[in-house]
């Protein structure tokens, strides 16, 4: 798919009128007296946690942004696979995939021996490992995501969308406040031309500051981010340009002998990039914008580096310049570590509110949008009465212990392309292997979650031990049994706030009276420490809190769909019309059968429990109907 030819134009590329394709968006009117959640910052955290309460009408959110209107262009641009993997949930990976660049391969370029003021390549390696996920690394403005974000907000349940210029002057907790109350006070001044000045006020349950690196909630609580002072200033530029660079359209490294380090990165519509350029080694205390830095500057820093290489630079889409600096704060809502068994969160931060990254590694919007989705099906499982408000603790544990691991990978990978501030100059095979031995962190599939209340002990892992617990859902392709569709088995996870329950069945008949996947599903549907039964409401739909899925061995045409279980086969909605789409088969055709792939016990079966984040939250034995009921009893709530 390509555009941008003729210079570049924001919005939807499919839409041939240019004038059309920017839409007016947000909402008009004062906001609202009183919301379950106000979330404060609509950057990519903000909207993925917008995204995930809009499916919910039964949940009060409201969204506010200081600035007056969407982002246009600019700013970050990396997509990860697990960002891809997570895009599906919410239903529009397909629309990205269709627009995006396609990281296939990374280039890596060093100064020539023989002539050092000149470069040359000296490697090139495939960006992501084979089978790590379905999904590639993509690149695309990050004013699309958004996009792709405010339409999912828009067509959602709740009908989700921004109030715009809207700036946080100043939040309260009332301390004496009950868990179900309006606890959290919060002034918002209007800082739109025909308002400006007037002061709205709105009482939240739950307020959420994703409101960047100089966040006004951050500060509220008193929370403060630390780290390395920032050492180099970067310039960073979308351009249109002719050049004779042949790798304009991989992902390229260059290390130059003298000029430091230059990063590309090609752009969606085949014909823009991205031109990462270092600039200079700051002083102690000393801030980039001091230094007056112009475009001109940038180009002409990124020209020298090419050599012998042209570059002309005919158009530029977005240009700023910026300081590396790798920070964290040390909790992630504002009740102290010394307060948790006592005080329950009311005030959290995500994304950069909490961490900054340099964009080197694409860490920064994949990071904050994945902080988002951990804390979004919690506030909805709380809000919603589901869970206990003090599964609200988790979200600090969890992706603090992310972040801080990211952070230290991305302080590294940042030193290592700032050749010009080390020792020797540059050091491409370090670089190329570095990038290589990395390329989980990069991919975002690193992740892992430690045992908690939410995550449980490997103590059966090796009944598949390829759906590691703590970690991301590892997808593997499938056969639906109803209708003999080629599908993901990850993919029938959507951004909906339920628990998955995969039941992968042993070598036997499952449809038989005494079969392992048989008795799973009796107990489910009628035993009363049936999780199902504990946790559904009356009148719900049976898989409306937990969705229970079956995988067999077999090749699909040796099943009889009809014999299975009704918990596989169950009647919903209004007319109780039956769900086809519960069971799977192994893709014996195209020879990637998921048990072989993820390594599940062909003898015993087992039962993969997935977190509403896709994040996998126990293995257990198909007949552990005890484990199940237990891992839910933690930390549900029965229905009353």
């Amino acid at each position: 798919m390509q555009f941008h030819l003729n210079g570049f134009q924001p919005g939807d590329p499919e839409i041939a009128d240019p004038a059309a394709r920017v839409q007016a968006s947000g909402a008009a009117g004062a906001v609202p007296g009183e919301v379950d959640v106000l979330i404060v910052g609509c950057g990519p955290a903000g909207l993925t946690l917008g995204a995930q309460l809009a499916q919910f009408p039964d949940i009060k959110t409201c969204i506010v942004e200081q600035k007056p209107d969407r982002l246009l262009v600019g700013q970050a641009d990396g997509i990860a696979c697990r960002t891809m993997e997570m895009f599906h949930a919410y239903g529009f990976s397909e629309r990205v995939l269709k627009e995006a660049y396609w990281v296939n391969e990374t280039t890596f370029w060093k100064p020539d021996a023989a002539a050092p003021e000149n470069i040359v390549r000296s490697g090139r390696v495939q960006d992501v490992e084979d089978g790590l996920s379905e999904f590639p690394h993509v690149i695309l403005n990050q004013a699309r995501v958004h996009d792709c974000f405010l339409d999912v907000m828009r067509k959602a349940p709740a009908k989700l969308a921004p109030y715009y210029s809207r700036r946080v002057l100043d939040l309260n907790v009332d301390p004496a406040a009950g868990a179900a109350d309006h606890a959290v006070t919060v002034r918002l001044e209007r800082v739109d031309a025909a308002n400006e000045g007037k002061v709205e006020t709105i009482k939240a349950r739950y307020v959420v500051g994703c409101d960047g690196a100089r966040s006004t909630v951050r500060n509220s609580i008193g929370r403060e981010l630390h780290g390395d002072s920032a050492n180099h200033a970067w310039g960073v530029m979308d351009v249109l340009a002719v050049t004779d660079f042949p790798d304009i359209r991989f992902k390229s490294l260059i290390q130059s002998a003298k000029d430091g380090s230059l990063l590309i990165i090609p752009r969606e519509g085949g014909y823009m990039v991205r031109i990462y350029v270092e600039l200079a080694k700051l002083d102690i205390g000393e801030r980039v914008a001091n230094r007056n830095i112009t475009a001109d500057d940038v180009i002409a820093k990124a020209q020298r580096i090419l050599k012998p290489h042209r570059l002309e630079v005919k158009e530029i889409a977005w240009w700023s310049v910026y300081e590396i600096g790798q920070r964290l704060t040390d909790k992630f809502d504002e009740v102290p570590q010394s307060e948790v068994a006592t005080r329950l969160p009311r005030i959290f931060i995500a994304g950069d509110a909490c961490h900054t990254h340099s964009p080197k590694a694409g860490q920064g919007m994949n990071v904050s949008m994945q902080d988002a989705f951990n804390l979004g099906w919690k506030l909805a499982a709380v809000l919603r009465r589901q869970c206990a408000p003090s599964l609200l603790h988790s979200y600090s544990a969890e992706r603090q212990a992310v972040a801080k691991e990211l952070i230290d990978f991305d302080r590294e990978w940042a030193g290592i392309l700032a050749s010009a501030a080390k020792a020797g100059g540059a050091d491409a095979a370090k670089t190329q292997d570095y990038f290589v031995r990395h390329g989980r962190y990069t991919a975002g599939t690193a992740t892992h979650y430690r045992p908690s209340a939410l995550t449980g002990a490997a103590t059966h892992q090796h009944l598949a031990e390829g759906f590691v617990i703590g970690k991301r859902f590892h997808s593997a392709p499938v056969i639906r049994l109803a209708d003999a569709k080629p599908v993901h088995l990850g993919h029938a996870a959507q951004a909906d706030g339920r628990f998955r329950i995969y039941a992968f069945s042993p070598a036997e008949d499952p449809a038989g009276p005494r079969s392992a996947i048989r008795a799973l599903c009796n107990f489910l549907a009628e035993s009363r420490t049936s999780p199902i039964r504990r946790y559904t409401p009356v009148g719900a739909d049976i898989d409306s809190v937990i969705d229970l899925r079956a995988v067999f061995q077999q090749d699909h045409r040796e099943l009889a769909i009809a014999a299975m279980p009704p918990m596989l086969l169950p009647s919903k909605g209004r007319y109780g019309l039956h769900d086809y789409e519960k069971m799977f088969c192994s893709d014996r055709k195209s020879g990637h059968d998921v048990f072989t792939m993820r390594g599940i016990d062909r003898a015993s079966g087992c039962m993969v429990v997935v977190r509403p984040d896709q994040y996998v939250a126990t293995v257990l034995p198909l007949d552990d109907f005890a484990g199940l009921a237990s891992f839910f009893d933690a930390f549900m709530l029965p229905v009353s």
